[in-house]
């Protein structure tokens, strides 16, 4: 029987009873490297002492002496003192503990059709915040500041999840968005909140790359309504290579998603000689057709020049029209083209008689002509209208 690296790490670990291994892991012993804790985390990273905006966090157990983290995929197995992969899961007194709770460090007021959400109570605001961190590592992130941060680097609020709730209501919103950095690595935060706000009928949205185990994911969509997320190509060389990741658990998370009543949009950031290739986006496609669905709304995003990818052009536009073409193939309903001002392809069209039925211009609605979600032929346009 064949054993993964993994498994053989989890084994030596439990044999030795962790201990042994004293104040180095085994990532220090095979590579020397001594900054980064075993497996994925960093190593001897955590704060003196815990903050207020810590908690106990969720999805752990213990493994030879040491915390491991089922959150995510990455499934750091920290000593003492040692920060996940993430940045915002450390440990304390043999726990594991968030520290990305209650503190964002961005908040604004956006148009839903940001996020992007097209099929999601259109023309409306959405409360949006973050806290610092992420468990990828993409080199196009245009949110680069906060996510390839800590909790403790950045500038924070202090804003617990019942406040949150209030300022939305106070603000006559009606949604709150998990979103810029990635709200999986803030879940404990996401999930009081949405279940606050779910009480108090606000909805909740997450804008997410979906690396997430699938335990902690079903859990999260019993108060989670919408998500956008970002399937940013259909080659796990791509995921490995660009956001030290991998593709299967993202597809695994739509899948999820879908079957547990969530209303999913996908985006896919088109980048030059990395995400760019039209086969790729076919794969992509047909693959969402058979498992999620042709009415799952699909957008392609122009990149443009961001952190490690400053040196690459932004995405020629007649690309993207070919990707849009491609999906349209493949026998997607809703497909459409972002951060291209006066695009051609942003309205929604009506798969039956192809009327315009919300036209948009960028992120306003110039025209809503559905009405109870249906267009004037009859025919029932899937998402969530007001």
């Amino acid at each position: 029987m064949s054993v993964t690296r993994r498994t053989f790490l989890k084994k030596f670990i439990i044999a030795t009873g962790g201990t042994a291994l004293g104040a180095y892991t085994i990532n220090d012993i095979i590579t020397g490297n001594n900054r980064y804790g075993l497996r994925v985390g960093f190593y001897n990273d955590a704060p003196a002492n815990l903050w207020k905006w810590s908690k106990k966090a969720l999805w752990q157990s213990s493994v030879g002496g040491m915390v491991e983290c089922s959150l995510c995929p990455h499934q750091c197995i920290l000593a003492e003192n040692d920060r996940g992969f993430c940045r915002t899961r450390v440990v304390k007194n043999n726990q594991l503990y968030t520290v990305a709770y209650g503190n964002p460090c961005a908040l604004h007021i956006d148009p839903i059709e940001k996020k992007p959400l097209y099929h999601f109570l259109p023309g409306t605001g959405i409360l949006s915040l973050a806290t610092a961190g992420c468990n990828l590592r993409c080199s196009n992130c245009q949110n680069w500041e906060i996510s390839q941060s800590r909790p403790g680097e950045t500038t924070n609020m202090d804003l617990m999840p019942q406040k949150v709730v209030e300022l939305t209501k106070a603000k006559k919103l009606t949604s709150i968005a998990y979103t810029y950095s990635e709200p999986i690595i803030f879940y404990e935060y996401v999930e009081d909140t949405a279940l606050v706000a779910k009480n108090n009928n606000v909805k909740n949205v997450l804008v997410t790359a979906g690396y997430i185990n699938e335990s902690p994911l079903k859990q999260l969509c019993k108060s989670i309504d919408a998500a956008n997320v970002d399937l940013k190509s259909f080659s796990n060389s791509f995921y490995k290579k660009m956001t030290n990741a991998q593709l299967a658990p993202v597809l695994k998370g739509l899948e999820i998603m879908r079957q547990n009543d969530v209303w999913i949009e996908i985006t896919r950031l088109v980048v030059p000689h990395h995400s760019d290739d039209l086969k790729d986006i076919e794969q992509m496609c047909k693959w969402i057709v058979e498992n999620l669905g042709r009415d799952v709304p699909l957008h392609f995003s122009r990149f443009h020049p961001a952190y490690n990818l400053r040196y690459l052009p932004s995405t020629p536009i007649p690309l993207l029209e070919e990707a849009y073409r491609v999906a349209k193939v493949a026998g997607l309903h809703f497909v459409y083209v972002g951060n291209v001002p006066g695009s051609d392809y942003q309205d929604t069209i009506c798969p039956k008689c192809k009327t315009h039925v919300i036209k948009r211009n960028g992120y306003s609605i110039q025209n809503n002509l559905l009405q109870g979600g249906k267009c004037s032929c009859g025919e029932q346009i899937p998402g969530v209208w007001i």
